[in-house]
């Protein structure tokens, strides 16, 4: 057939087409123009059979922004949801400066016990990215190990206090100046019943995995570590907060585990009115022999209430008088608030650790249990005088956020730290000593360069510590001096916990951008330091921490690369 005769066919057919359409409309007489007339072979033969039921995977409410998967699309391509946008939240803070003895010779801080910045940079590291520079908090580095200084006297304060020094491996001329402190561990025959409060955040953004279900599994951890006489209540909040179980005995464990069980995530987050309702519901059963708790479990993406940070840090800070304490524990990624729960674990008498996997809530709330949840010690505070013969100049590494000013040290109003039972705490400062060649700023050209004259003692510094018991309004004063006495001729000469110590801040000065080092020093050096001082490491931490350093090596090289070729 030729072009002409296919043509002519076609008008035909569709001529013929027309004609049936237009005598089936004038013949129904109930279809109108809206209706849509499907055809097809009719079959006598039974019915097809329903489709098969969807999964409880597909059942469940899918969060905002996602769509309802359904079995009749699942044989066609599936939509995947946009990758998550990254909205982490990080205070802004600048490393501590360089600070002249002859100008500023007393530093004063608080001591810091959260590790929530070490799991976090983790996280980070392991997805093959560097951390954001706020997310690196150095102190939270080196306190995420535990270090085996002398354990304190029986007779003596709850802790015992440690000083080396010993050169700097960081820059030739400098030296480390490290303050640990170790607390006493709780004798568990006699530990006093613990109250605690779970405030839960169920709403829409803990939907994930790593957020709402590997908290409830992380709560089951701990319960197997609690005793029967223990209490747990649980509050939760989303859109509004509620009270999902009145406080029960851990022998009562089955009930617990069912409440934990009927958790959902949905809805917008109400977080300052979860923290309301669970300090009420923790006041109302506060018992003087225990030890009073709030425990919050949340990604801190409050949006909905108090969720100004400064509100609810005051709201936080009056709540600390009632003796009730608070530990934060931060999920997931994506909307990550990091500012919003280093504000309130820090005002609220508390601590904050960050969970991303279920061996670190192993790490959090089974093997250190004792430690971040019974306080042996509160409102602890550092200060150190250095003495202007001996040292030019001081930078304390790390504890940007917990500086105080030097009348903060003996004003027992003023809000510090904690340390629970069995914790270590580690601050080093690197110092320059008079006469070195490495001193970073210039002298005063009219300033007073003879500091010797007032060397009676030959003192590097002098260290005083604050502490109150749990409970009490008045602090106690712990002083030592720091001599020749303390002080090693070489690295390989310092003990195994400084060591390691150290090659935890290079790691952390890295991360920052390295400013603060040596040409010398790098990447190598630190895990060189690090092996050579790993001593015992029954869960594997340490050998973790060297595999950390080659993928931040990794991660920093590729974004060199990504930054080269953006420029290109």
């Amino acid at each position: 057939m030729n072009f002409k005769g296919l043509v002519l066919t076609g008008v035909a057919a569709a001529a013929m087409l027309a004609a049936c359409q237009s005598n089936d409309t004038a013949t129904g007489g109930e279809a109108s123009q809206d209706t849509i007339v499907v055809t097809g072979n009719k079959t006598d033969g039974p019915p097809p059979p329903p489709p098969p039921p969807p999964s409880p995977v597909m059942a469940m409410e899918a969060p905002a922004g996602y769509a309802k998967a359904s079995p009749r699309h699942m044989q066609g391509p599936v939509m995947q949801p946009p990758a998550p946008e990254f909205r982490d939240q990080y205070e802004d803070v600048d490393q501590n400066p360089v600070k002249l003895v002859s100008e500023e010779p007393v530093s004063t801080f608080s001591i810091d016990v959260d590790t929530a910045s070490y799991a976090n940079v983790r996280r980070f590291l392991e997805d093959g990215v560097l951390p954001p520079k706020d997310a690196v908090r150095i102190e939270e580095l080196i306190n995420y190990f535990d270090y085996t200084y002398p354990q304190p006297a029986e007779d003596g304060p709850p802790f015992s206090t440690q000083v080396n020094l010993m050169p700097s491996p960081f820059a030739d001329g400098r030296e480390l100046m490290q303050i640990g402190i170790q607390g006493r561990d709780i004798d568990e025959t006699a530990r006093p019943p613990i109250n605690l409060t779970l405030l839960m955040d169920v709403s829409g953004s803990m939907f994930s995995d790593d957020k709402l279900p590997l908290a409830k599994q992380a709560i089951k951890l701990m319960l197997e570590e609690m005793e029967p006489t223990d209490t747990i209540a649980i509050v939760v909040y989303a859109g509004a907060a509620g009270e999902i179980l009145a406080p029960t005995p851990v022998s009562e464990k089955r009930k617990i585990v069912a409440a934990l069980e009927e958790l959902r995530a949905g809805g917008s987050t109400a977080g300052g009115e979860g923290l309301r309702l669970a300090y009420s519901l923790a006041e109302q059963g506060l018992k003087e022999d225990a030890v009073n708790r709030v425990m919050l479990l949340t990604d801190g993406d409050f949006n909905v209430g108090i969720s100004d940070p400064e509100q609810l840090e005051d709201f936080v800070s009056r709540k600390r008088e009632t003796g009730i304490y608070l530990s934060v524990l931060g999920f997931g990624r994506g909307n990550y608030n990091d500012a919003m729960m280093q504000k309130i674990a820090q005002t609220g008498n508390g601590t904050a650790a960050y969970v991303d996997t279920l061996s670190e809530a192993r790490k959090v709330l089974a093997d250190d249990l004792a430690g971040n949840i019974f306080p042996i010690a509160d409102d602890v505070k550092i200060q150190v005088e250095f003495n202007p013969a001996r040292v030019a100049e001081y930078r304390l590494i790390g504890y940007e956020t917990r500086l105080l000013d030097r009348e903060d040290f003996n004003n027992d109003k003023v809000d510090a730290g904690d340390i629970g039972a069995g914790t270590s705490v580690t601050a080093i400062y690197e110092i320059t000593p008079v006469g070195s060649n490495a001193t970073q700023i210039d002298p005063l050209r009219y300033g007073d360069t003879d500091t010797r004259k007032d060397d009676p003692s030959g003192e590097y510094a002098y260290v005083k510590l604050r502490y109150k018991a749990p409970g009490e309004d008045t602090s106690t004063l712990l002083e030592r001096a720091v001599t020749l006495a303390d002080r090693v001729d070489s690295m390989d000469q310092a003990p195994q916990w400084a060591r390691f110590a150290t090659a935890v801040a290079g790691y952390g000065e890295m991360l920052k951008g390295g400013e603060a080092l040596g040409t010398g020093f790098g990447w190598e050096e630190i895990r060189n330091l690090a092996n050579g001082a790993k001593g015992p490491d029954e869960f594997g931490y340490r050998a973790e921490f060297v595999n950390l350093t080659r993928l931040a090596e990794t991660a920093e090289a590729q974004a060199a690369l990504r930054r080269q070729g953006q420029e290109e």
